[in-house]
């Protein structure tokens, strides 16, 4: 019986390393393909700055940004100031702020003005009861305002683009001139940028997130432009108003990721769902492992929650099939392996180093003797291979996507992430008992204040 259930454990293990070691590999070499389409290199994005997006705009889309708040006076300034610019409209969705988020927006408005900017900032307060229901009943207030103006200037709501920000985000520079011209294609139905953590040299904690987002996160989502499923993140998401209307009057949901929802609702549409490697986003990493923690726990709760639209993507009859196999996997991840993996890691280190080594030689097993003397060096290195091979591969695209970043670096945050694998593990099973408890609700990450963000000439 215990060599049954040995086996089965093996068997699983295997799968679960298969699975995982698969879909790293199809995901990064889907995105280096798809930056060689797009005649970009992985340095592209390194070099960018941030915070004049308008730069060699030449579409006539009419773009209005949401950038719901709470508690944001600190960074909202900046924010305002660098979204501003020809047909654009800054909508501030002040969701019942304690500090004074709403006036240092309309500040930052009027300055604007005065120095000659273009567009237009609307300031939304929303009050007790209705404020602080989260992020998506947020947009979905800001969302009426943006219909009402279209309305009224008698635009087209296919050419109107919507595009959300957190308040901390800044796009980079000339960002625009390469997502905008993407809404051509009537059957686009979002773009999502990826993310650069602006305060990626405070500590260990800011560098490893960058490194996430822009060595492992960024490049895959380059490969879901394939099969046009990628993942809507919340920050630097662009969607068409015309796909955001055929959703209904309140197209974000009260999931606890509303971005990825919304992507699933547009996708099972038959919209198509892009990335840019000439453009991205950045904003404020978290600094500290308590509230790193928590974050994570809420992005994989609503990722885990997901799970039950399953079957919404098999039946989409206007989604292509490689389109829902793609979204499905990415769907099955938290539950396929990162909670099996969490505990077969363990087994997997044990059993590495523990088991014997079988050689053969000429057709015939060696003694025990060579087994023994040779059983540390072969499954040390073998498990070396195989638990930091993929890390490390990633540690090669973060090293050619920014000059600054440095050789040892990249090194250390490769070997580092499986290190913080454990975090992952943590937060996955906190999200799970939570949803088995039943927990929706849900504290806001706070941001720090930051001095003024200098902008490039």
């Amino acid at each position: 019986m215990k060599r049954v259930l040995l086996k089965a454990v093996d068997t699983i293990g295997c799968t679960v390393i298969g699975l995982s070691a698969s879909y790293l590999a199809l995901a990064m070499g889907a995105g280096l393909l798809e930056l060689r389409r797009q005649r970009a290199a992985l340095r592209v994005q390194g070099d960018a700055a941030y915070g004049r997006p308008h730069l060699g705009r030449r579409d006539r889309h009419h773009l209005y940004v949401l950038v719901p708040c709470l508690d944001e006076e600190s960074v909202i300034s900046t924010t305002v100031t660098g979204l501003l610019g020809p047909r654009t409209t800054v909508v501030v969705i002040d969701d019942g702020s304690d500090d004074g988020t709403g006036e240092a927006a309309e500040r930052a408005g009027a300055r604007a003005r005065a120095d000659g900017s273009e567009g237009e900032v609307a300031v939304l307060r929303r009050e007790p009861p209705d404020a602080r229901q989260g992020k998506g009943e947020a947009l979905n207030h800001g969302i009426r305002l943006v219909r009402e103006r279209v309305a009224a200037r008698g635009q087209d709501p296919a050419g109107a683009i919507v595009c959300v920000m957190d308040a901390d985000g800044r796009l980079s520079d000339g960002a625009l001139r390469h997502v905008l011209p993407l809404f051509d294609d009537l059957r686009v139905g979002g773009v999502q940028l990826g993310v650069r953590i602006r305060n990626r040299r405070g500590n260990f904690l800011t560098w490893f997130q960058d490194y996430q987002f822009w060595a492992m996160a960024a490049v895959t989502q380059f490969g879901r432009n394939l099969t046009s499923t990628v993942s809507l993140g919340g920050n630097g998401q662009f969607t068409r108003l015309s796909a955001l209307d055929a959703l209904g009057e309140r197209p974000w949901s009260q999931s606890l990721t509303e971005d990825l929802d919304l992507a699933i609702s547009l996708a099972v549409r038959g919209w198509r769902l892009r990335t840019t490697a000439h453009a991205s986003v950045d904003q404020q990493g978290v600094s500290d492992l308590r509230r790193l923690i928590r974050q994570r726990t809420r992005w994989y709760q609503g990722h885990m929650t997901a799970i039950r639209r399953m079957r919404e993507i098999w039946r989409a009859p206007r989604m292509r099939h490689l389109a829902a196999l793609e979204m499905f996997a990415y769907l099955l991840v938290p539950w396929v392996l990162d909670l099996p993996w969490s505990l077969l890691f363990q087994y997997c280190l044990i059993w590495f180093v523990r088991s014997p080594n079988v050689l053969v030689l000429h057709g015939r097993r060696a003694d025990a003797v060579n087994a023994t003397r040779l059983k540390w060096p072969a499954n040390l290195t073998a498990w070396y291979l195989l638990t930091f091979a993929p890390a490390l591969v990633t540690s090669w695209a973060y090293l050619r996507r920014d000059r600054d970043v440095g050789v040892a670096r990249a090194l250390l945050l490769g070997h580092s992430f499986v290190v913080m694998n454990y975090m992952s593990f943590l937060c996955a099973w906190r999200a799970l008992f939570r949803m088995v408890r039943g927990q929706t609700g849900w504290t806001k990450t706070t941001r720090e204040a930051e001095g003024a963000v200098a902008v490039a000439a």
